[in-house]
């Protein structure tokens, strides 16, 4: 009919990833989502508690830090790590004589990484669980390890390993989500974001450019 016009269609919401890690956002853009990334530059060295205490306490930091800067439509995702060693906390060791003196405690192991989330919608509305994952660590030799810490990957990564890089080679398995070993747990986003009413497909639509298709192997 004459003058009628069509309904406004809202954007769909834009991801900003609260963290200067890499390989978070290159989880995400594996994934199909090209989040924008905004730095929260908030301090990490002065939380304490039980480690599912920690990462959740440094996520939401991270998140609150960035959401009031953004604008509307947009969702911030704040991300923390650390390994639960036996209760401890376990952030980056910062120096290759830590980074080596907890591979001595990590050889033939088992410990649980921990990584809190907190997504915040700028238009409000917040939603923040924690995804546990085993990691099993192989026995690497004194000389392999001088040769991991001489590298400085452990020294700025959770716990002192990846499963993203050179660490992989230590790591026997995994007993849970392995993307939350990378430092965002893909599924518990899912979830997060189905909290505040966002299917994860409209984040592919918005925030990654077309991909190709998959080449048979």
């Amino acid at each position: 009919m004459a003058g009628l016009r069509p309904a406004a269609v809202s954007p769909p919401p834009r991801l900003v990833l609260a963290s200067a890690s890499p390989a978070r956002a290159a989880l995400l853009a594996a994934a199909g989502v090209r989040a924008e990334v905004d730095v929260s530059g908030v301090p990490e060295d002065d939380v304490t508690g039980s480690p599912a205490e920690v990462c959740l306490t440094l996520a939401r930091r991270k998140a609150e830090a960035v959401v009031g800067r953004r604008r509307r439509g947009e969702l911030v995702l704040g991300c923390d790590s650390v390994l639960d060693v036996d209760g401890a906390a376990w952030g980056k060791p910062g120096t290759p004589q830590l980074a080596s003196q907890r591979w001595g405690v990590l050889a033939g192991r088992s410990a649980v990484l921990r990584t809190g989330h907190c997504l915040v919608a700028v238009d409000g509305g917040r939603a923040e669980a924690v995804a546990s994952t085993t990691v099993r660590f192989g026995r690497p030799s004194p000389a392999e390890v001088a040769a991991y810490v001489a590298s400085g990957e452990p020294l700025a990564v959770a716990g002192g390993f990846t499963l993203d890089g050179r660490g992989a080679w230590f790591v026997e398995g995994v007993d849970g989500d392995p993307s939350a070993v990378v430092g965002l747990s893909l599924p518990t986003l899912r979830g997060l974001l189905a909290a505040l009413g966002v299917p994860v497909t409209d984040l592919w639509g918005s925030s990654a450019p077309p991909s190709e298709p998959p080449v048979p192997a």
